[in-house]
């Protein structure tokens, strides 16, 4: 049995401390740890649903979905992140599943496209997705878009 307490909750739905603690997560790696200055807020959260990964009230892990033509022409997954802190849990990979089964359950949809890290691509392919681009630069990290059908 996890540890993790999952949660999907629409962008009017997400309460002022969890609004803060998930940009305080995504800052947290995507800017400090990763070393990358760049807009995180970037008007998208309104339209996305939030998956919410708690442990005992702490944010642990996230990730947000668009269904389709809100983000990619299919469904999609981003800001996959899992607090630095408790990597040691490998709940990555129970985030993937739950962001997939979410996108299934509330956009009726199976095939998704992500931007991802490259250096995430193996952990990407252990899910079923596939790389359907060259690398580019995305805020100057190297990224790839991938494919699950």
């Amino acid at each position: 049995m996890s540890l993790v307490k999952w949660q999907i909750k629409r962008f009017n739905e997400l309460s002022l401390a969890e609004l803060y603690s998930l940009l305080q997560l995504r800052s947290e790696v995507f800017v400090v740890e990763q070393n990358c200055v760049y807009q995180d807020i970037d008007g998208k959260d309104e339209k996305a649903i939030h998956l919410l990964g708690e442990i005992e009230g702490e944010l642990v892990a996230y990730a947000r979905l668009f269904k389709p033509n809100d983000y990619f022409e299919q469904a999609s997954i981003g800001r996959v992140i899992v607090k630095p802190s408790r990597r040691e849990l490998k709940i990555g990979h129970e985030l993937m599943y739950q962001a997939v089964n979410a996108v299934k359950t509330h956009f009726h949809e199976t095939k998704i496209t992500i931007s991802a890290q490259l250096y995430l691509k193996k952990f990407y392919q252990t899910h079923g997705f596939v790389q359907t681009s060259e690398m580019y630069l995305e805020d100057d990290i190297p990224h790839i878009e991938m494919k699950k059908d």
